[in-house]
């Protein structure tokens, strides 16, 4: 079992940054893959970035050049750093761990981007 908690959303300007963080405890976190992925309102859940456990990422080609994911296996976290925000990028931020599929996620963190 892995427990997932999601931290740094808020509200910024278009244009702003943010960093999320989700911090995982359990299972050994090195071992999985991780991702985040968003759910904006009446829309469905979209993968955002993942990176696996030597640092290989991928983006979806919205947030592609704007986002960009880590991770610190020393401190179990991951990370989305958000640059050039859009109002389009407005949505609940989750994060999950796994591989093929994602059986793990954490609660989400509100991402607000204001025009």
């Amino acid at each position: 079992q892995v427990q997932l908690v999601e931290s740094g959303g808020g509200l910024v300007q278009a244009g702003g940054s943010l960093r999320l963080s989700c911090a995982a405890s359990g299972r050994t976190f090195s071992n999985y893959n991780m991702g985040w992925f968003r759910q904006a309102p009446g829309k469905e859940r979209e993968f955002v970035a993942t990176i696996n456990w030597t640092g290989d990422s991928t983006y979806a080609d919205s947030v592609k050049g704007r986002f960009t994911i880590s991770r610190d296996n020393a401190k179990n976290t991951v990370y989305l750093q958000m640059n050039s925000l859009k109002p389009e990028d407005t949505a609940v931020y989750y994060c999950a761990a796994g591989g093929s599929i994602w059986p793990y996620w954490g609660q989400g963190t509100q991402v607000t981007v204001s025009s």
